[in-house]
């Protein structure tokens, strides 16, 4: 694989760290950091010029603090000056060498894949097995960005890498904090790297593994997709998983020092969700299953209490405002089966002129 140098200079050149304070502050013009930022904004791009020339750049102290929703997570916030400005300039750079590293099936943080890209491909990937059996794998690696390695990570960085001075910079950020802190925009990327060759590994080399271990007489078809550290295998027959979680175990507990938590689960794809004979794959906000595809079911609820708000209002809504207000779930219903759940719970008046 070659190795990609002569990167440093152009990541921290003036015209990039303007470009990555263009591109940072989208959206957060009004923020206490750029408001502050702004007052001296041309002197301090030139002093970040001038630190990361000579190498006296050090991340910033987190601010830390906890989500809830959807679940419980530690986030990372690192100031607007210097450090969003940096990890823009270096991601200007290094995005689209990365992205070509990553697999087609990788859609997270990925520009024009994302969940709906990741839904279409697991919808493709049942219609594949059409007439066939269907079983999936589901695993979820624990606590994935708080574990990850920084001995790995520098490692994968450098199977692309070879520009000393830019793995320096990667370096003082990867060492900034325990793990891989969510919330930092290079992290999204990272997160991705680091299963990267694993992908490649799952693609490439992962079917034939398991021909030769259950002396099958072709590769057996298996498929997945991955969001994130969210990764579902499907293939025809549960003996096939079982050989694929044996495989796939070792590799992330041995080359990736990652634990895959002990509640994974093997179970057949229903048709519906009237059929007793299997389940959805819970994914990416849906519910796959062969013949039919829902909201996830805390999505679904959520939908359902916005827009019994919603009905309540007085004075009512006009048609404009109402389409607004429930669009963050229309999407998600637009691309399943929910046109029932739509006509239930939209008021009538409004129906005809959202959709």
């Amino acid at each position: 694989m070659k190795r990609i140098g002569n990167l440093y200079q152009k990541i921290i050149s003036v015209e990039n760290l303007r470009l990555a304070d263009e591109k940072a502050r989208r959206g957060k013009t009004r923020t206490y950091g750029v408001r502050v930022h702004d007052k001296n904004r041309e002197a301090n791009i030139l002093a970040l010029h001038e630190a990361l020339l000579t190498k006296t750049f050090k991340t910033s102290p987190y601010d830390v603090f906890t989500i809830y929703e959807p679940k419980e997570r530690l986030i990372f916030r690192l100031p607007y000056y210097p450090d969003r400005i940096v990890h823009h300039a270096i991601m200007n750079v290094l995005e689209p060498i990365w992205v070509k590293t990553f697999t087609y099936n990788t859609y997270s943080c990925v520009k024009g894949r994302g969940i709906e890209g990741c839904a279409r491909q697991v919808d493709k990937i049942i219609k594949d097995f059409k007439g066939k059996p269907l079983y999936c794998l589901k695993i979820d690696i624990k606590k994935y960005y708080p574990s990850i390695s920084h001995k790995v990570t520098k490692r994968l960085v450098r199977r692309k890498i070879k520009d000393t001075d830019l793995l320096w910079l990667l370096d003082e950020i990867i060492d900034s904090a325990e793990g891989l802190p969510i919330g930092n925009y290079l992290s999204q990327y990272l997160a991705n790297l680091y299963l990267c060759y694993f992908m490649h590994w799952v693609n490439e080399k992962l079917p034939e593994l398991v021909r030769k271990a259950l002396n099958l007489k072709e590769r057996p078809h298996i498929a997945c997709v991955e969001y994130a550290d969210d990764i579902p295998f499907l293939a025809e027959s549960k003996e096939v998983l079982h050989e694929v979680f044996k495989f796939i175990k070792d590799y992330l507990e041995n080359d990736l020092e990652l634990t895959i938590k002990g509640n994974y689960q093997i179970f057949p794809i229903a048709k519906n969700r009237q059929d007793r004979h299997g389940r959805a794959l819970d994914y990416v906000g849906y519910q796959f299953f062969r013949e039919q595809k829902l909201i996830r079911k805390s999505i679904k609820k959520n939908f359902c209490h916005a827009v019994s708000r919603l009905n309540r209002r007085k004075p009512p809504l006009d048609a404009k405002a109402y389409k607004q207000a429930v669009a963050p779930w229309l999407g998600w219903a637009q691309h399943s089966n929910s046109k029932h759940l739509l006509k239930t719970i939209i008021k009538p008046s409004y129906y005809g002129s959202i959709l």
